[in-house]
């Protein structure tokens, strides 16, 4: 009886655990202070004096630090630039009538153990202020070359591109999203860009 109960409690305790291990699945908003993994939520950061404990919002500029779905993956994603609206490269393809393209620079930084392996623009999304979401779209812009659909990352390397977005030329884009693993990793950068 005491060899069950025992092993009740190692379970229990087993799922408690896991259950609160799993709660990187916030949106991240809060530009990375170094580009470094942030501490531990156990750990309380101490903020510097002449700085205020308020959370920031990124911005474009701004680097946020993402972890993919295994042990390892890790990437510092940079928002370098947004166009709205974002020029056709040619006279062959163009934005469908009554709606633009907006293009997204990022930079991808694997600060990771392992490769960064991933089609970045699946994991990219930009919303208006309706609160629409549009994915990213194959196009390339007058912006600058297209991110790669292929990223192979080794650690300490980085990967730099446009994502381009299609959008109702009435919507108002203010912010963009990245994630890891084509979107689906826990964690999602926001960048506020309105």
């Amino acid at each position: 009886m005491r060899r069950t109960t025992a092993i009740a409690a190692v379970l229990t305790a087993g799922l408690l655990l896991t259950a609160t291990a799993c709660t990187d699945d916030d949106i991240t908003t809060a530009p990375s202070k170094t580009g470094a993994a942030e501490q531990p939520a156990s750990e309380p950061a101490e903020a510097p004096e002449d700085e205020p404990t308020k959370a920031t919002v990124a911005k474009v500029g701004d680097t946020i630090t993402l972890k993919g779905q295994e042990d390892g993956e890790q990437v510092d994603a940079t928002l370098k630039k947004l166009v709205d609206p974002a020029q056709p490269k040619d006279e062959f393809f163009t934005p469908a009538d009554g709606s633009r393209w907006v293009a997204a620079q990022f930079e991808l930084t694997n600060t990771g153990t392992k490769p960064y392996t991933d089609s970045p623009s699946n994991g990219a999304q930009v919303a208006d202020a309706d609160g629409q979401r549009f994915g990213a779209t194959f196009a390339d812009t007058k912006a600058g070359p297209s991110m790669t659909s292929e990223a192979k990352v080794p650690p300490g390397e980085k990967v730099l591109g446009w994502i381009t977005f299609e959008v109702p030329t009435a919507s108002k884009v203010v912010t963009v999203q990245f994630g890891l693993n084509s979107g689906f990793a826990d964690q999602t950068g926001q960048w506020k860009v309105s």
